[in-house]
């Protein structure tokens, strides 16, 4: 699985501390604790209270990229954000991320292919949340024909089912389960899958627990890659061990200290 590590971000009272006094140290240590408990990738995020985000989200690039080569997972609402860290990104990029309304999709498709980024795409539009595995589908749909439309490699996308938390959505879970599966089935070749993890245990009590459980289901469904806290060791246990379980990795008595390591 894809692991997207989910802490830099200007939500966080510490990310957001670091951002306004320009504390490079601060921002650093985040990235490479993220990076040594097993991140493929950082999202990078400079929060909706941040007065200047073009300024902060390229200061946040120029940091991390001081420090590792590891891709970096551009996090906005807004497009020109967006590009503002493309345009200083010597990384490999993904793009978070695109919806499925027409505004977005002609505006950060163009910027994917251009800078050779990838793409999320948020099964959501300017309608609201989705509330069933037909309306994820038809918003899925939406996006993958744009992008094969407008000649982006549909294996660089990939489509988030948005992920609502179990609390207020119980029954929403089972839909989300099952529009991974049924993501991959929308063109060929495959769009990949994503999901923002966190929001499955939002407000609720034992959130460690319901992350881990719904990862390991997640993964069984056919997901890619996550976006998480890398840093909860318990949660990345159970990312590495359903790869092994569904052959993804070879097995061995130390498999956990591997897979890290690789």
């Amino acid at each position: 699985m894809f692991i997207i590590g989910e802490l830099i971000n200007g939500m966080y009272k510490n990310v957001a501390n670091a951002i306004r006094q320009r504390d490079e140290k601060a921002i650093i240590e985040i990235a490479l604790r993220q990076i040594d408990s097993g991140a493929d990738a950082l999202d990078v995020n400079c929060g909706p209270a941040s007065k200047e985000p073009v300024s902060d989200i390229q200061w946040l690039v120029k940091t991390i990229q001081g420090v590792t080569d590891k891709p970096l997972c551009l996090d906005s609402s807004k497009p020109k954000v967006i590009e503002s860290g493309l345009k200083i990104l010597k990384n490999k990029a993904i793009i978070n991320s695109t919806t499925a309304d027409n505004d977005k999709l002609e505006a950060l498709i163009p910027l994917a292919i251009n800078y050779d980024a990838k793409l999320i795409g948020l099964t959501i539009s300017s309608k609201g949340i989705p509330q069933n595995k037909d309306q994820r589908l038809e918003l899925a749909a939406i996006i993958v024909s744009t992008c094969v439309e407008k000649g982006f490699n549909v294996e660089n996308l990939y489509l988030d089912p948005i992920v609502m938390p179990v609390n207020v959505a119980q029954s929403q879970m089972c839909d989300i389960l099952e529009s991974l599966k049924e993501f991959k089935i929308i063109s060929e070749p495959a769009p990949k899958t994503i999901v923002g993890l966190s929001n499955v245990s939002q407000g609720a009590s034992g959130r460690s627990l319901i992350n881990r459980t719904f990862l390991v289901m997640a993964a069984a469904n056919g997901l890619d890659a996550a976006i998480l806290d890398p840093c909860d060791t318990e949660l990345m246990d159970a990312a590495i061990t359903s790869d092994l379980i569904l052959s993804k990795q070879i097995y061995c008595d130390s498999y956990l200290q591997a897979y890290r390591k690789k």
